[in-house]
């Protein structure tokens, strides 16, 4: 007897997905027996076992991993929320979680927050609606009482590149020790005026690299000028570097405080003694080649998501705070002396 295909009746123009009873139907045999082969179980003989291979294969059937999920507790996906999926340093990050989340056999879902503390809201409670199986957030503000109720029941949570609100594991980067070493090796170089162009203070990573460059000042003995200090969107950087470079004592070199602002100087024309936070594309074909202070996306992704899914799994140690180095890679920029 020639196996045919189980046929549904046609609603509306559509089949709709075949289901177990279909491939039940279909290769004559229990729904029990299809359970067991899809799931990979015992107790089938290769011959039934191959019929319902067939079946599945002829219908297209695909298993309902959601529905399976749910019935053992778990959804198999998890939530990550970043400030711009656009920018090259989260895409990295991204890229990482969702590497790591493979691996575990998860799905990402992933939204970006543009800096908006309602957004970065709506984002992780619709992520938790959807019974992810835990959380990785970029925090976009510092409240995050929102989110107890949600770890209280029992979904983890990974803050990354920022701390949050709440007591939860925590990977950053060494910013004020990258900005410092960045600054440090200006100076070095004989410089005495460094100027420093980050982005909005308000934003903690900009904040700590601030705090790097004062740091790096400091300890070379030499005064904090506020009029060589700029903080803002990167779209200001042209203007307040030009503002800089027509005061009476200019400065000699710059240091920038991520890759958007690098890239919003280096649009202006100037070619200033200079080392940049964050690394970028194309940055050793210029001339000079741009010196930078290095993260790791990667890493940091990677790290958030292996310590994420240690909580999935049922670690139940204290928070962690992890803080992952940087590195200073010299290209030219940032080797030059004074004029």
């Amino acid at each position: 007897m020639t196996d045919r295909p189980h046929r549904r009746p046609a609603t509306g123009g559509s089949r709709g997905r075949p289901t177990m009873k279909d491939v039940a139907a279909s290769a004559g045999v229990a729904l029990k027996t299809v359970s067991r082969v899809v799931n990979g179980e015992r107790g089938v003989n290769a011959a039934t076992a191959e019929r319902v291979r067939s079946a599945i294969e002829r219908l297209g059937y695909r298993r309902d991993e959601s529905a399976r999920g749910l019935r053992g507790g778990r959804t198999s996906s998890v939530g990550l929320v970043i400030e711009d999926v656009a920018d090259p340093f989260y895409s990295g990050v991204s890229r990482a979680v969702e590497d790591v989340a493979l691996g575990y056999g998860s799905l990402l879902l992933s939204g970006s927050s543009g800096e908006d503390p309602r957004r970065e809201r709506e984002l992780v409670l619709t992520f938790c609606s959807r019974r992810v199986d835990g959380l990785i957030i970029v925090p976009a503000g510092a409240d995050h009482e929102y989110l107890r109720p949600e770890l209280e029941a029992g979904t983890p949570a990974v803050f990354a590149d920022r701390p949050g609100g709440l007591e939860a594991d925590t990977v950053i980067c060494d910013n004020a020790g990258g900005a410092c070493s960045g600054v440090a090796h200006l100076i070095r170089y004989g410089h005495r005026r460094v100027a420093f162009i980050g982005d909005s203070a308000s934003i903690f990573t900009a904040a700590e690299r601030l705090r790097g460059y004062r740091r790096a000042l400091a300890e070379a003995g030499l005064p904090a000028d506020d009029s060589l200090i700029a903080t803002g969107p990167p779209e200001r950087a042209g203007a307040a570097l030009a503002r800089m470079l027509s005061a009476r004592t200019p400065p000699t070199a710059l240091f920038t405080g991520n890759g958007r602002v690098t890239l919003a100087v280096l649009r202006t024309g100037h070619r200033l003694p200079m080392v940049g936070f964050d690394d970028f594309e194309l940055a050793d074909l210029l001339v000079p080649g741009v010196s930078v202070v290095a993260q790791d996306p990667a890493g940091l992704g990677r790290t958030a998501a292996e310590l994420l899914f240690r909580r999935i799994q049922g670690d139940p140690g204290p928070a962690e705070h992890v803080e992952l180095p940087t590195r200073l890679i010299p290209r030219g920029s940032g080797e030059l002396p004074p004029p």
